[in-house]
């Protein structure tokens, strides 16, 4: 035997070896579409991802999706379907000198061979702008064919002109039905799974698994395998206590610099501001149990407590604000009953959008109109100087008038009966808006009673 051979032997049995040796979830990854559990969406007959790998022409894609619902799964059973080249780099470790390897080769290929070259990306939303724009060419000519994974939005991740030469398809958490099926096969395949162990898994136990998985087939996997190390010589049954015992603590599905993070701040906005109490309760348990900054929490609710509430309560802003100064002073745990306090008093709150609108028109006005310069009888004449220039010259001190009102000109010419601030007709705004009509009526007395002399 030649020192080829036995080198190709040595390779060949290390290769078992590992793989014998991989986790669970690495063994039992599908080998063929009809071992391909969920995404049915997607890879039905007839859908069209399924009929671009079955055809063998598979334009560049981008796989987003949650984390173990399948995309690193599915690229590599297209690189069993495929003709072309398939070349799989993690954008965590690739350097620049091993991409433009592949490219030098994907071009040599293509022009040697006519064979097209694949390659796999994962968590290409760890790529930078700089590496991204260097493969865009490539995608562009096809020099290579481009399958992205992504747990991360690509409208925010992958660079527009990327994005627009890429088909996206969206890959849904997995079912509960659907990781019952995984978990299943894997108890029962004794080639690649734990069928040799003969082990079953209790009805609450199984219940607790998927659960916790969370829709994520690799942590189900993973925790049925640490389960099965986990029994007693001679056990057989896995248990809730066995379940709860690889778990510890949920992991809940949190990116505190990713998309989930705006998500879940924007279902609190929008439950706060629906007035629903208790989904804000749930969405604040969820940043601060999966460990956001409550600070940061605090931020929004000031922001809600003004944007969205107003004065139709003007208390909210203070009890926002009180739960900010409880966070910053006792610190967590304590500050999460401030902080839900306060979400409960802003959902239960009146609302009332004025001031949001008001100073929104404010700020229009100030980006459409002249600034002009401020009335000269609103100016303080400081000097003498200012006070010969007519600052200060016919201002009314609104204390020396009945009801200490007194309506003189205060906008620009330009913005002159211009009104920002209506208020709506809940909570503190219903007295706010009685009070702004009886100075308009004291307005027109005064008008009148001017008229007459």
């Amino acid at each position: 035997m030649g020192t080829g051979e036995r080198l190709n032997l040595f390779e060949h049995a290390l290769k078992e070896r590992l793989k014998k040796e991989a986790p669970l979830a690495a063994r039992m990854r599908p080998e063929s579409f009809s071992e391909f559990v969920g995404q049915e969406h997607l890879l039905a007959p007839g859908k069209a991802l399924r009929q671009a790998v079955d055809a063998d022409k598979i334009p560049s894609i981008i796989l987003w999706g949650p984390p173990g619902s399948g995309k690193t799964t599915l690229a590599f059973l297209i690189a069993h379907v495929t003709h072309s080249h398939f070349s799989a780099i993690s954008a965590v470790s690739a350097g620049v000198g091993e991409m433009r390897e592949i490219i030098h080769q994907a071009e040599e290929r293509l022009s040697t061979q006519g064979q097209r070259t694949i390659i796999f990306i994962d968590e290409i939303h760890r790529f930078n702008k700089a590496q991204q724009d260097a493969i865009l060419p490539y995608v562009e000519n096809g020099t290579i064919t481009l399958i992205g994974a992504t747990t991360e939005n690509p409208s925010f991740e992958v660079i527009s002109p990327l994005l627009s030469r890429c088909r996206v398809f969206s890959l849904r958490g997995l079912t509960d039905d659907e990781l019952k099926v995984i978990v299943q096969r894997a108890l029962e395949d004794k080639e690649k799974g734990l069928g040799n162990l003969n082990l079953t898994v209790d009805t609450d136990a199984l219940d607790s698994l998927i659960l916790l998985s969370q829709g994520d087939a690799r942590v189900a996997l993973n925790a049925l395998e640490m389960s099965s190390l986990s029994l007693k010589e001679g056990e057989k049954v896995i248990t809730l206590p066995v379940i709860e015992g690889v778990f510890q603590q949920r992991a809940l599905t949190y990116d505190k610099q990713g998309e989930e993070h705006y998500n879940i701040i924007s279902a609190l906005h929008k439950s706060l501001r629906d007035s629903d109490p208790d989904a804000g309760l749930y969405w604040l348990g969820r940043m601060l149990e999966a460990g956001e900054d409550p600070l940061y929490v605090a931020r929004r609710l000031v922001r809600f407590a003004s944007e969205d509430v107003g004065m139709a309560d003007p208390q909210a802003l203070v009890v926002a604000m009180a739960a900010q100064q409880a966070v910053h002073f006792i610190g967590m745990p304590e500050g999460e009953l401030a902080l839900a306090q306060a979400v409960v008093y802003l959902a239960t709150a009146p609302k009332s959008n004025s001031i949001y609108d008001a100073y929104g028109k404010v700020k229009e006005d100030i980006k459409r109109t002249r600034n002009e310069p401020v009335p000269l009888h609103l100016r303080n004449p400081v000097t003498s100087l200012m006070k010969e220039a007519g600052y200060g010259k016919g201002y009314k001190y609104a204390h020396d008038y009945a009801g200490h009102f007194v309506r003189q000109k205060h906008l620009p010419d330009s913005l002159r009966g211009r009104r920002y601030y209506r208020p709506g007709s809940l909570g503190f705004e219903a007295v706010v808006e009685k009070r702004l009509k009886e100075l308009q009526r004291l307005a027109g007395d005064e008008k009148k009673e001017n008229e007459e002399k």
